[in-house]
């Protein structure tokens, strides 16, 4: 099984590791410590060093009640962090995650090789453009009101299971397969937390075993992403924060063992 890049691909017998890059100044994890280029090219390098096969960079910030960010503003941000990556690590996989034609572009130009679309491809025009481009995609599966990525109470107690948040990743899939993009440049990300209370985060982990089944679809073509999420702060009762990367490990280590191949996370286990 290969996951289809512009320059390569990517096989997924392996473990694929997804480095998450934070350039924004109020990011939910690390905010703002590589806001600056220079702290951001340091990161890349211990990245790299650690194992890291593809750097997934972000510059706006998704974290519950987080104001969108602008457009231009966001290209300002991405702009010389792949310049600079593209020059001194000229065959690193990079991804952009972004939810905006306007940087999925500029970043395509400067040298991405992945389009990381946190709202699954719902805008038409990221959708044209990825068609009309060799990219390869992750899309996210999410709830948004009015254009705003919309965030539950966490702590809802109401009972839960993951036939809601399945379906909407089925039509995800059928989006872009129905827009002519062939399977092999894409990965499925279940979206946990987004628009997801906890209860319904813990179904939909407990589903992962049945999702490829569901959703027809090859359990190493998902992109598994709860790095340092509430989700895992809440599914082992933490009080404290600095066993979040060890946790989000041992999480992503179960749903290896049942196949899947690709995680998104902050710190690249041992």
């Amino acid at each position: 099984m290969f996951w289809e890049l512009p320059r390569n691909r990517v096989h997924l017998d392996d473990l694929c590791y997804l480095a998450i890059l934070n350039i924004t100044p109020d990011s939910f994890s690390d905010g703002g410590i590589f806001f600056d280029t220079d702290s951001a090219l340091n990161h890349v390098r211990e990245l790299l060093a650690q194992g890291a096969k593809i750097i997934d960079i972000g510059a706006e910030s998704t974290k519950p009640g987080s104001h969108p960010l602008e457009p231009n503003k966001e290209c300002v941000r991405i702009a010389p962090v792949i310049s600079g990556i593209r020059k001194e690590h000229p065959g690193c996989l990079l991804s952009i995650d972004t939810r905006h034609s306007e940087t999925a572009r500029l970043a395509l130009y400067l040298g991405a090789d992945i389009i990381n679309d946190v709202t699954g491809f719902q805008d038409p025009e990221m959708l044209e453009l990825v068609l009309n481009s060799k990219c390869a995609l992750i899309a996210m599966r999410i709830r948004m009101i009015n254009g705003h990525i919309w965030m539950p109470d966490y702590s809802d107690s109401s009972p839960k299971d993951a036939d809601g948040a399945i379906k909407e990743l089925e039509i995800v899939r059928d989006r872009l397969l129905n827009a002519g993009i062939q399977p092999e440049r894409i990965l499925l990300d279940p979206g946990f937390g987004f628009g997801t209370t906890y209860l319904e985060d813990q179904a939909l982990w407990n589903a992962l075993s049945e999702m490829p089944t569901l959703l027809n679809w090859p359990v190493e073509r998902f992109c598994i992403g709860i790095s340092r999420k509430r989700f895992v702060t809440r599914y082992f009762g933490l009080s404290d924060n600095s066993l979040l990367d060890i946790k989000t490990a041992e999480l992503n280590k179960r749903a290896a063992n049942i196949g899947y191949r690709v995680f998104r996370t902050h710190s690249i286990p041992r």
